[in-house]
């Protein structure tokens, strides 16, 4: 799909991040936006961004409130879509929304590792099964499925464990692979795509614990320390004598590293990722950072989990996730 004027782009996890600039950009070009969320708030403000941009006579921003991990909020979410964007078909749908958390499958709690799980991959699975159909009436289609580099190294560093957010995005990936086949014999006039985005500047390390903890607000709340210091523990079995003040501060100081110290923006994200779509490529590495751990993953499979594969590749790629 070369042209995206005109065309009706579904976007999950559209109030921030990569999400947010997809729709920015997907919007500049002309393209019909409808974006969910969970926060109204966050989505406002990406669709005050997209009409600040110029929007064409007739061109649609409409925005959402669901959680993809419930079904009945992706139902209620894709009939809304055909209500406000006037029309029973969309062209592409960008399964984007995602959380961290759930890291120990042996320490997390089952309510957390299964919340991510559920958002991360049963989110995509969700949303594609509720707008394929839309997507089938439609001349033509793209479905664009976030992974991750975690979708095909299921590692972040030698003393974080990450199963949750991997098998997902392991999930993720597979199943967009697996899709190309389906599409090719039963609606090859349909695409697809599985990105795998390296570190990039997103608010997900802030935006995580309060999915996980349904808070919307800005300050931190209890149930948010008591998350973090869970997960601090395996790091630093002192945790216990960190005041929820001393907590809070590194919840603050974590997101803003992620965000302000990833080598690759969001806008740089959407904008490799868009031109994935419109050269029609079926994986899509976001990042120079994503580009060398594929590279040495493939190389050296067996050194994948070594403490000294890790270690060289932060060397090399600056990576600083975890740290």
């Amino acid at each position: 799909m070369k042209d995206f004027a005109g065309r009706i782009a579904v976007i999950t996890g559209g109030g921030t991040g990569m999400g947010r600039e997809l729709a920015r950009q997907l919007a500049a070009e002309g393209c019909n936006i409808a974006m969910c969320d969970v926060s109204g708030g966050a989505m406002a403000e990406t669709k005050r961004l997209c009409k600040a941009g110029g929007l064409s006579q007739g061109q649609r921003i409409t925005t959402h409130i669901a959680d993809v991990s419930n079904e009945a909020d992706v139902a209620r979410f894709r009939d809304e879509v055909e209500r406000d964007q006037e029309s029973d078909r969309i062209h592409l749908l960008f399964n984007n929304a995602g959380i961290g958390g759930g890291g120990s499958f042996l320490v997390n709690g089952r309510d957390e590792w299964e919340r991510t799980f559920d958002i991360c991959w049963g989110g995509v699975y969700r949303c594609t099964r509720a707008f394929l159909p839309m997507m089938r009436r439609a001349d033509a289609g793209h479905i664009v499925n976030t992974s991750s580099v975690n979708g095909f190294w299921a590692f972040i560093a030698p003393d974080i464990p990450q199963t949750a957010y991997a098998a997902a995005k392991f999930a993720v990936k597979g199943f967009t692979e697996a899709l190309i086949t389906d599409l090719r014999l039963n609606a090859p006039h349909i695409k697809c795509s599985v990105v795998m985005p390296g570190h990039i500047g997103t608010s997900i390390a802030s935006n995580s614990l309060k999915v996980q903890t349904g808070n919307q607000g800005d300050e931190i709340t209890a149930r948010e320390v008591e998350l973090a210091r869970k997960r601090l523990a395996a790091r630093n079995p002192d945790i216990d004598k960190v005041s929820d003040e001393e907590i809070r501060t590194m919840i603050l100081e974590r997101a803003r590293h992620f965000l302000e110290n990833a080598p690759t923006t969001a806008a740089q994200a959407a904008t490799i990722i868009l031109d994935g779509v419109r050269n029609e490529r079926w994986r899509i590495l976001v990042g120079r950072d994503a580009e060398m751990i594929d590279d040495l993953v493939r190389k050296t499979p067996e050194k994948a989990y070594e403490p000294e594969f890790f270690a060289d590749f932060a060397a090399k790629a600056g990576w600083t996730v975890g740290r």
